[in-house]
């Protein structure tokens, strides 16, 4: 026999089951989180300091030129006054004396330039021979240097030994007192000579003069 359809009332509704409530964030140890947020802080560090070397490495402003320093000077250290010459002459041989005349005399020289200068440093007074000799190789030149670095071998005539320079107090360049410098460049040859007037005597002053009258061969080229 076939039961009549049941039909449920108000009362009868079955129970709705609970809805779980939504799962919220994962909560982690608070150590974490501040590592994350640490984390996170050192990061946009880096872009901003990237992006302002960017701005830095692209500015579009032209560059200021850098002033270059001027050259550095080749001038001597002391104010040297020509008082004679340059006499210019090609016979070396018949300008010197002693060793260095046979010498030249088996070396023919290329050219010789003789100068007189006179240098005043404070009360001091020197007068200051300049020759440069060319020889036709630099072998030669450093043999004529060699020579004429030894004591009692001989030397070129300064314009004091041979009387071209008339000068009552000037001193005798090829005295004992006097101060020698020599220099061989290639085929050239610098000798100078030089000494006080009236006596003095500063060695180390002396010594000074010479060496930067090394530099006046270029005068006489």
């Amino acid at each position: 026999m076939s039961h009549p359809h049941f039909t449920p009332g108000p009362s009868d509704t079955a129970p709705i089951p609970a809805v779980p409530a939504h799962p919220g964030p994962p909560s982690g140890p608070p150590r974490n989180r501040a590592l994350l947020l640490r984390g996170a802080g050192l990061v946009a560090i880096a872009v901003v300091a990237g992006l302002v070397w960017y701005l830095i490495r692209h500015d579009s402003t032209p560059a200021q030129p850098v002033a270059e320093e001027p050259p550095a000077t080749t001038q001597p250290a002391f104010d040297y006054k020509l008082v004679e010459g340059p006499v210019k002459a090609t016979d070396c041989a018949a300008n010197a004396y002693s060793g260095a005349k046979n010498y030249f005399q088996g070396n023919p020289c290329k050219s010789l330039a003789r100068a007189l200068y006179t240098v005043q440093s404070g009360d001091a007074k020197a007068l200051v021979s300049v020759v440069l000799v060319t020889m036709p190789d630099a072998a030669k030149a450093t043999a004529l240097k060699d020579l004429t670095d030894r004591d009692g071998t001989g030397n070129v005539s300064d314009l004091v030994r041979d009387g071209t320079f008339h000068d009552a107090d000037a001193p005798k360049l090829s005295g004992d007192q006097a101060e020698y410098e020599s220099q061989a460049n290639g085929g050239e040859v610098t000798i100078v000579l030089t000494d006080f007037y009236y006596g003095h005597h500063d060695k180390p002053l002396l010594n000074r003069i010479a060496k930067n009258a090394l530099k006046l061969s270029a005068k006489l080229r």
